[in-house]
């Protein structure tokens, strides 16, 4: 299960990100974040993008509204989907994990 936080009404993940891949999708748990890969190039920002973006259409919600909080140079990200409480995220990634 993936380990969601809450703060300031927004739900708090971690991820591990796996760039130039062939397909942007999420692969499943691991370390109690999410695996995803991404198929964009960790250039330019371009992967953090892509990975609002995946997580944008997995929430139904604005690419504006998910933000990567920590680790914008790291594989390893602390994402952040606002106004998404950790239950109804919990619910939305439960596939997933």
């Amino acid at each position: 299960m993936v380990e969601i936080r809450e703060k300031n009404g927004s739900a708090v993940f971690s991820v591990k990100a796996q760039p130039r891949s062939s397909k942007s999708r999420i692969c499943g748990l691991y370390n109690g974040g999410l695996k995803v890969t991404l198929k964009a190039a960790p250039v330019d920002d371009a992967a953090n993008r892509e990975c609002c973006e995946l997580f944008s259409r997995v929430f139904r919600i604005a690419p504006s509204r998910v933000h990567i909080i920590s680790g914008q140079s790291s594989r390893t990200k602390t994402v952040m989907v606002e106004g998404i409480s950790s239950e109804a995220a919990a619910r939305v990634l439960e596939p997933y994990g």
